[in-house]
């Protein structure tokens, strides 16, 4: 099982970035996909804050409150990839960004994209 993030980097405030996470070794299609975020200095992994989430069929998405509006989540089976796109970004949206996989107990996270936004 491999979840690989990218698109990250360093952007100014206000910039838009667009992160992919490519699944492989299992049923994609059939597994809900998350985006979490981990701001500097939270280490531990049940401190990542849920940024987004779409089911196994795309639609009926959910978005958490920092982000409502300026982020959408958003995936595509027949490449078995989800993406996020983010735009008018602030310096607080600066963090690592993890791709996960969930269906009936099974959950695999991808190993992070950094996402810097600073002026």
């Amino acid at each position: 099982v491999q979840l690989v993030e990218s698109g990250g980097g360093l952007v100014q405030p206000g910039e838009s970035l667009r992160l992919s996470c490519a699944a492989s070794g299992f049923p994609f299609s059939t597994y809900r996909m998350s985006w979490s975020r981990q701001a500097p200095g939270k280490g531990a992994r049940e401190e990542r804050e849920l940024v987004a989430t779409i089911p196994r069929g795309g639609g009926n998405t959910n978005y958490g409150d920092s982000v409502k509006g300026r982020f959408t989540i958003s995936r595509d089976n027949a490449k078995n990839t989800v993406y996020l796109q983010m735009n008018s970004l602030k310096p607080d949206d600066t963090a690592v960004y993890y791709c996960k996989a969930s269906n009936n107990g099974y959950v695999y996270w991808g190993q992070g994209t950094q996402v810097t936004v600073s002026s």
